[in-house]
């Protein structure tokens, strides 16, 4: 058996460790508002997180490009209570016109 086989065995026990502990914490624990307003947030800040990474990184610079002209454009249709088909089409034909442009 290689290592990376060991390593996905390992990965898997780890995952389903991690699974089984959190049907055996208390609910009592588990609805703390602290704790339930920690667990609002995570997808927020790991969704901007990713937004901002591919937006503004290329590699290990970081880059104003096209791709941040196409994140604006997002913002501003989501602002108008555009539907999401409408602010990915708005991002995409905004971001092509500035990479086609080069401005």
């Amino acid at each position: 058996m290689n290592t990376l086989w060991i390593a996905t065995i390992g990965a898997s026990v780890l995952c389903y460790l991690l699974k089984l502990s959190g049907f055996l914490i208390p609910n009592s624990l588990l609805s703390n508002p602290v704790l339930v307003r920690i667990n609002e947030l995570i997808p927020v800040v790991l969704l901007s997180s990713l937004v901002s990474i591919q937006s503004l990184a290329s590699k290990t610079e970081i880059v104003v490009d096209h791709r941040l002209g196409g994140v604006l454009a997002a913002f501003i249709a989501l602002r108008l209570r555009a539907s999401f088909p409408i602010m990915m089409i708005a991002a995409a034909i905004t971001s092509a016109f500035i990479y086609r442009s080069g401005i």
